[in-house]
């Protein structure tokens, strides 16, 4: 690959000395055709660490070793990327994971670096890192969680999968002083639904919305976020094993939020339990999940958005939806999709692609356009947590209007 070609050039002038000078480095990345990264990164970095870029190229797999970056020598390190990555990018640096995502110099949490790499010919971006993050010996960063968010349990039991996992619950602004019965969003990725302290690419900031809303006139809504399974992600969001991937716990995944996690909110808070006033919500592989979710027990989910849906995991989908049929009244599916979804046009644009396949699949099934589905292509969305706060809004109201 051209990037590991160029990295080791690199290496091999930094070795000859000639990396100090100011026309060394320069006259590589005009032999690149992509965008070289240059990165310092602090002191405290291990000799044996590998150091990783991640970002909406690579579905931001923090420890993607095709994204390793070569080691220069005195904390400097470099990559060249494919020449494919083309257009806006957003983008963060790891050691691996993202337990060790890159920090401020005190701790803080680092917004996503953004880049546009023009096309065609080679671009330079050179960045910073103050710190890694190790849980082991940082401080937790401060929480952005509204009073109104609360950890039902900390580790609550998943009978059918044999886990136990974090659930989050948010209970409207006028709960506690009201009789009202509200309905029901269901939430994936639980860790990046309300704190930035505990998300791994940023925050919906559902908690912030919500309020929001509320004060605007909204009734408001229970949202209850369910932590995934760090390695285990892709496991639990597709019922279909994907070779590369992962997968195959998925329906005792919706299995456990329908049959044991909804009951138990039901009796513990005042909810409307039936399926219109019920909904389930995700992005990338939690979109597939959500779709899965209703499409399997439509007697409980009676809503889903689908955000960014990564249907390209489990091509599988479209002929189960294909078999689907609509239990009515009502149902709703809410879907929005970035054109740059990833810096690669071809990924992109099968994201937009397989999106319309799902919609002209369920319209075949016997769902409705327009009454039932709601879909959207926006020109600048992208794979990334900032995108889809942005549309959470217009989502939401849709599908509780």
């Amino acid at each position: 690959m051209i990037y590991r070609v160029v990295g080791a050039l690199l290496l091999a002038v930094t070795m000859a000395g000639c990396a100090r000078s100011p026309s060394a480095l320069p006259a590589l990345v005009a032999a690149a055709s992509g965008l070289t990264i240059e990165l310092t990164a602090p002191v405290s970095t291990p000799p044996s660490a590998s150091v990783f870029v991640t970002g909406t190229f690579n579905r931001w797999n923090p420890g993607d070793p095709a994204f390793v970056l070569t080691r220069l020598g005195e904390g400097r390190y470099s990559i060249v990327l494919p020449d494919s990555i083309r257009g806006p990018i957003e983008f963060k640096f790891t050691l691996g994971s993202w337990e060790t995502v890159e920090l401020t110099s005190t701790g803080g949490g680092v917004s996503n670096r953004g880049f546009t790499v023009a096309s065609p010919g080679p671009a330079m971006y050179s960045g910073v890192v103050e710190r890694w993050r190790d849980g082991a010996r940082i401080a937790p960063l401060a929480s952005t969680a509204r009073s109104s968010v609360r950890v039902l349990d900390s580790a609550f039991a998943m009978p059918q999968l044999g886990r136990s996992r974090r659930v989050w619950v948010y209970l409207p602004p006028d709960y506690a002083t009201s009789t009202k019965t509200y309905p029901v969003l269901y939430m994936h990725d639980g860790q990046n639904v309300f704190d930035q302290a505990t998300s791994f690419a940023g925050e919906w900031g559902v908690d912030e919305t919500l309020d929001s809303l509320h004060a605007a006139g909204d009734p408001g809504v229970i949202v209850v976020a369910v932590d995934h399974g760090g390695a285990r992600r892709f496991d639990e969001y597709s019922p279909w094993r994907n070779a590369k991937h992962g997968g195959g716990d998925g329906d005792e995944y919706v299995d456990f939020l329908a049959e044991t996690l909804k009951p138990h909110i039901d009796r513990t808070y005042r909810t409307r339990p039936d399926r219109r006033n019920t909904a389930v919500m995700g992005s990338s592989m939690g979109a597939l999940i959500s779709l899965y979710a209703m499409l399997t027990h439509p007697e409980v989910f009676g809503r889903a958005g689908i955000f960014s849906p990564a249907f390209w995991v489990a091509p599988e989908a479209f002929a189960f939806a294909r078999d689907a049929r609509p239990v009515r009244p009502d149902p709703r599916f809410y879907f929005v999709v970035g054109a740059r979804e990833t810096a690669s046009v071809d990924e992109a644009t099968a994201y937009v692609a397989d999106q319309g396949r799902m919609i002209d699949t369920l319209v075949a099934s016997g769902f409705r356009r327009e009454s039932e589905i709601q879909a959207f292509v926006r020109s600048e969305g992208t794979h990334s947590e900032g995108f889809w706060r942005r549309e959470f809004p217009a989502a939401y109201l849709w599908l509780f209007r």
